[in-house]
């Protein structure tokens, strides 16, 4: 049985014990997939700007019609702020939200004929699009492997599981890229994700469930 982490752990026991995690997440979640609802790279993007601070639930509610009322990049810019802001308002958010979103879809439509860009330098300088949000995009969209994504969940079970202590999403990035292979940085968000969804949630991690709770050090019990 593999020892929880201590705080004597070395880097070569840290990796070791990523690699077990990380095999049975794949065994747990063998088909991974984005929870974002979206039908093309542009629909994503788009989806990942509203997902801050909001439930991709929730998201998806509000894209189901979002997507049927504004098709393209330039419906977007063409779009009243004012009428757009009301159409994402459930997401929270929504003034900087609805100007991010008009923004970026300006930016694409007037620097990159209307489609999505392909790099990292690029997503990163549209309006509302951090690192998280192009690692997203590039990942799921077009299989471009830049990064891990870090949201919520992939920062609580990160530290619960003791892969970090950092709290900053990108030193976080960081600190998992080591660990993880290139070939599951994607992939991996995905599993974490769903597993703080299903069995390691916020406020009650159900520990006595968790098919972790062995090479994890912060498992009740």
């Amino acid at each position: 049985m593999p020892a929880k982490k201590s705080n004597r752990e070395s880097k070569a026991a840290l990796h070791e014990r990523a690699q077990q995690i990380l095999a049975r997440l794949i065994q747990l979640y063998p088909e991974p997939r984005c929870a974002l609802n979206h039908g093309n790279a542009f629909e994503l993007l788009i989806a990942t700007i509203l997902s801050a601070q909001c439930t991709d639930e929730r998201v998806n509610i509000v894209t189901a019609d979002l997507f049927r009322k504004y098709r393209k990049p330039v419906d977007y810019v063409n779009a009243q702020l004012a009428e757009l802001e009301q159409d994402i308002r459930s997401t929270g958010f929504y003034h900087n939200k609805a100007k991010n979103i008009q923004g970026a879809a300006q930016t694409i439509v007037e620097k990159h004929q209307g489609k999505v860009p392909q790099t990292m330098d690029e997503l990163h300088a549209l309006p509302g699009v951090g690192r998280k949000t192009a690692n997203v995009v590039l990942g799921n969209a077009f299989g471009i492997v830049s990064g891990i994504v870090v949201d919520t969940h992939v920062t609580r079970l990160s530290q619960r599981l003791g892969l970090t202590k950092e709290d900053n999403a990108e030193k976080i990035e960081t600190a998992l890229i080591p660990l993880i292979p290139e070939t599951e940085w994607i992939n991996f968000s995905h599993r974490l994700i769903a597993h703080g969804r299903q069995v390691c949630n916020a406020r009650k991690p159900l520990c006595g469930q968790c098919k972790l709770a062995d090479l994890c050090p912060s498992a009740a019990g």
